[in-house]
């Protein structure tokens, strides 16, 4: 699969190499004020909106692929008058460069008119009432992130990653993590495209935003959770032709690389959008915490003990393509696509790390089919439609076969017998219980529906339908003779809901009210040996259960004075067990318990957000401020350890964990952003998020529930250079700290269990040269080499160096 992909994307790339020799004309200029002042942000259009751009700090601009004849030309910007000028395209002349510059004179009338009008879609978002805020990726595309890395850098959100790239990840927003928490990829479950395409190994330069969600969800991502959700949107626009190419090398022998290009027919609308991936990481770092032990032949542990991770590679590779029209007359958009990728990947411990693994590994295989289909006005003013779906073919491959005992320095363990040393053999041949070979195969379909009207101004109703099933097939490779007793899975459910939002009192308030139903059904078939009186007999074994339960939730949003909202939400919700926690997992350590039941959470929360205002003429500042009650009851989260079953530290070290429900719990908690911008040079921000989740429970009654980090602190600074070392060109420096505060990883908080706290530091710079094609960016992340600890104190990287280049082609077609 690996080299297949491999080959479609050398052929893809050769391609767009060719069709970037066409023949090309471009209008440049500059707009500026009529004293000589740049209009950063200034908008230009050609011929009404058939080409769009908008101008740099230094008011300059360029528009690329115009064709011959006669074409009209505006800039405009806010609180100054439009001005608009003639241009002509020559006939048969190959290359063209033609000047076409602006002078707008001021207009305080305009400016009360654009003002109207400038609301962005973040700043739309964030103000409708929802917890949410939006982050944008413009920036970290061209440095040497990841999309997890950017996250977990953001206000309420904590990323639990079992080791480097490529480890399993859960996401945690202020104490919601597991099934109460959607991640999705254009509003699908991420789930949906498998272990090998991922916010782990998905670039930065795919991506147009992130939403983040605390607690209600707006109507295109109705689900089933109550935790919040990420959704990741992915770029669409198609109106200017490009190629971006990227590739970075790093630390622990870490390379990435990645291509997208957008192609469109201006006249017939047709649009191709294509991206792809590669990721390859040895993951060889050095770890030194209280995790990591060392067992001599007598049997004594050393702890902890400093050893380099091995068995411990990940690669992956992946690729999305999709081809379709945009802005036509039947379809805003309409593109069928296919989304495939594949990993491999070695699984160097357990649930802890007490305990290496050698020759442990799994391979994973997806193949997606994609539609996605909007139009505005269907048949009849104000009904949009929205579809989008996917049928996804998915397979994990785990083996497990080497039946030696290994420590941390990389050898066999050893033990003493008949008064000499040997190798220890593992008690049941493999590194992780029995020995293994299987392979689970996933058919999946996700398909959603989102019909709505505007009934009048400012009244809005939709209608949304959610079908998600999945059917599972677990097979032993080991023992070819049990290929007809495969275990089969399904998981199928319905989720419809209504939305009713309303604007009001000159369009400040805003309210959103939501009611849904869900109804899921669950099988399950088994077959197992039976032995009576020397005889064997095949014994089937069907499990089914169904439930249905209705939710609801609203949200509200106040325009006190101008940039300043007071936002408010409440939500009542069940969660169902997913695949993973119903079946298990065994690549990610996961047992199977199908006495899972729903969980269910109800949410309160109350905020503020003051948009960037202005002050003293360069300054800006804006803050966001949530707070958060919830009560959840029998919570679904990773069984761990209780200190009354257990007589030692080394009895905490455990391999395998599988989900369970809690209990009731309570969460009371805060967040708060602050950012302060400079003269558009300097950006500064800080966040902080704090919330206790108590166990409302015997025998640990108001205790914090364990395993959980509850008060982390990040802050970021990015400073802006011009023309410091050559003319047009930007130079953007970035500091950034994190900390977390320290948290216990087993029930009844034992002292040793104490993952302690923890603070990094992390720099990087970024050098657009003059030109605008080439970024290059250098990142140094753990600058000080920090014991930095997530899931069960399993240590991740210390000290990494990063180098990527960015280089984009937008003159061709």
């Amino acid at each position: 699969m690996l080299s297949k992909i491999h080959i479609l994307l050398i052929f893809f790339l050769a391609t767009l190499a060719g069709l970037a020799q066409g023949r090309h004309s471009i209008i440049t200029g500059k707009v500026i004020a009529k004293d000589g002042m740049p209009l950063l942000g200034a908008t230009v259009l050609v011929d009404g909106n058939k080409y769009a751009t908008v101008a740099n700090d230094k008011g300059e601009y360029i528009i690329h692929n115009i064709s011959e004849g006669k074409h009209i030309v505006q800039a405009s910007y806010m609180g100054f008058t439009p001005e608009k000028k003639e241009i002509f395209v020559t006939k048969n002349k190959r290359h063209q460069n033609i000047g076409c510059d602006f002078s707008l004179k001021e207009n305080s009338e305009a400016l009360q008119q654009v003002v109207v009008k400038a609301k962005t879609e973040k700043t739309k978002i964030e103000t409708e009432g929802f917890a949410v805020n939006v982050i944008d990726t413009k920036e970290a595309s061209l440095r040497n992130l990841t999309t997890n890395e950017l996250l977990d850098r953001s206000v309420g959100i904590r990323i639990r990653q079992n080791g480097g790239i490529g480890s399993n990840v859960e996401y945690n927003l202020n104490g919601m993590s597991g099934s109460a928490v959607g991640i999705f990829l254009d509003g699908l479950e991420i789930s949906t495209y498998g272990q090998s395409f991922n916010l782990n190994n998905i670039p930065t330069s795919m991506i147009e935003r992130i939403e983040v969600y605390k607690g209600v969800l707006p109507s295109h991502l109705t689900g089933d959770y109550a935790g919040g959700a990420i959704n990741v949107v992915l770029k669409k626009d198609v109106s200017q032709n490009n190629i971006t190419l990227a590739t970075s090398y790093g630390s622990f022998n870490t390379s990435q690389s990645d291509v997208g290009a957008i192609i469109r027919d201006k006249k017939t609308g047709l649009a191709f959008r294509g991206s792809a991936f590669y990721t390859y990481t040895d993951n060889s770092y050095e770890t030194w915490g209280n995790s990591t032990t060392y067992v001599n032949h007598l049997g004594q542990i050393t702890r902890p003990y400093r050893a380099k991770r091995f068995n411990n590679t990940y690669k992956a590779l992946g690729g999305r393509f999709e081809v379709g029209f945009a802005d036509t007359k039947w379809a805003d958009q309409f593109f069928i696509g296919y989304n495939g990728s594949s990993n491999y990947r070695e699984i160097p411990h357990g649930v802890t790390m007490s305990v290496p693994y050698v020759g442990r590994f799994n391979e994973t295989e997806a193949h997606v089919m994609l539609l996605n289909y909007s139009k505005k006005d269907l048949l009849t003013k104000d009904l949009t439609l929205n579809v989008n779906a996917a049928r996804s073919y998915r397979s994990t491959y785990l083996q497990d076969t080497v039946g030696i005992a290994y420590n941390w320095d990389g050898k066999p363990r050893e033990v003493i017998e008949f008064g000499e040393r040997v190798p220890l053999k593992t008690l049941n041949g493999g590194q992780q219980g029995k020995k293994v070979i299987s392979n689970t195969n996933r058919k999946i379909t996700n398909m959603r529906s989102n019909l709505g009207y505007l009934l009048t101004d400012g009244h809005k109703i939709s209608l949304n339908h959610k079908y998600e099933s999945t059917d599972r097939e677990d097979q032993d490779l080991l023992n070819p003779s049990k290929e007809d007793l495969a275990t089969l899975s399904t998981i199928s459910q319905h989720i419809i809901s209504f939305n009713y939002e309303a604007e009001s009192f000159n369009k400040r308030l805003l309210t959103n009210f939501l009611g849904k139903y869900t109804y899921n059904h669950t099988n399950q078939t088994e077959y197992q040996i039976s032995t009576s009186n020397g005889v064997n007999s095949i014994v089937k074994k069907d499990t089914v259960s169904t439930n249905s339960n209705f939710g609801y939730g609203a949200t509200i949003s106040y325009n006190v004075i101008p940039n300043l909202y007071l936002i408010a939400s409440t939500e009542s919700s069940y969660i169902s067990p997913i695949d993973n926690q119903l079946f298990g997992a065994a690549e990610l350590n996961i047992l199977p318990n199908t006495k899972l039941k729903p969980q269910k959470n109800v949410n309160y929360n109350l905020g503020f957000r003051l948009n960037a205002v202005t002050f003293l003429d360069k300054h800006k500042i804006s803050v966001y401020a949530n707070s958060f009650w919830r009560n959840g009851y029998d919570i679904i989260t990773k069984q761990a350890v209780d200190v009354s079953e257990i007589e030692e530290e080394a009895d905490a070290d455990i391999q395998v964990t599988k989900y369970v429900n809690l209990g009731k719990t309570q969460t009371l908690g805060y967040e708060v952003e602050l950012i302060y911008i400079y003269n558009n040079r300097l950006n500064a921000s800080f966040n902080f998020s704090k919330f206790n989740n108590l166990s409302k429970d015997e025998p640990y009654y108001n205790q914090q529930v364990i395993n959980e980090p509850f008060f982390t602190v990040n802050t970021n600074f990015q400073y802006r250079f011009n023309d410091l070392f050559q003319k047009k060109s930007i130079l953007n420096t970035y500091y950034t700290v994190g900390y977390v505060q320290e948290y216990y990883t087993v029930w009844g908080q034992p002292e040793w269990s104490k993952t302690p706290y923890q603070i990094s530091h992390d720099v990087g710079l970024s050098y657009r040269f003059p030109s605008k094609k080439l970024v290059a960016s250098l990142d140094v992340k753990n600058i000080f080499n920090a014991q930095l600890y997530d899931n069960f104190n399993i240590q991740k990287p210390g000290r990494g160096i990063y180098f990527k280049l960015n280089y984009t082609i937008n003159k061709f077609l």
